[in-house]
């Protein structure tokens, strides 16, 4: 949404074009929900464009329930272990670009969008 020629937009794009089953869950949802509502990225993406794109992720992507208990891998952030949880109930890598949970690339499968995006092309 911030750049419709960047690695995030083109793994939205695969993502559409079938290449891969995008996973979410409640939180994950809110919590983009929230992200896009914050004032820095409001700036940037109008609120009809960040509705949709809500819209289609609850529409299109595979819903799971938001894992119970704790992860056994933790960031030093821990606001996002409930991801680390999600990853490994569903079976999942996790692609962000947030440093903690890429720090923790030797332990989960996380990987940067560039490196995820690098991976369908290598994989395709």
């Amino acid at each position: 949404m911030l750049s419709p020629r960047g690695a995030p937009a083109k793994i939205l794009r695969t993502w559409l074009d079938g290449e891969f089953e995008f996973i979410a869950s409640a939180k994950l949802v809110a919590e983009l929900e929230m992200a896009l509502g914050y004032p820095k990225l409001e700036a940037r993406v109008d609120a009809k464009s960040a509705q949709a794109l809500i819209d289609l992720i609850r529409r299109e992507a595979q819903t799971t329930p938001d894992p119970e208990g704790e992860p056994s891998v933790k960031s030093a952030d821990p606001g996002d272990d409930y991801l680390i949880a999600l990853g490994a109930s569903a079976g999942a890598v996790i692609v962000s670009g947030d440093q903690h949970l890429l720090g923790l690339a030797d332990k989960i499968p996380v990987h940067s969008p560039a490196d995820f995006l690098a991976l369908l092309v290598d994989v395709g």
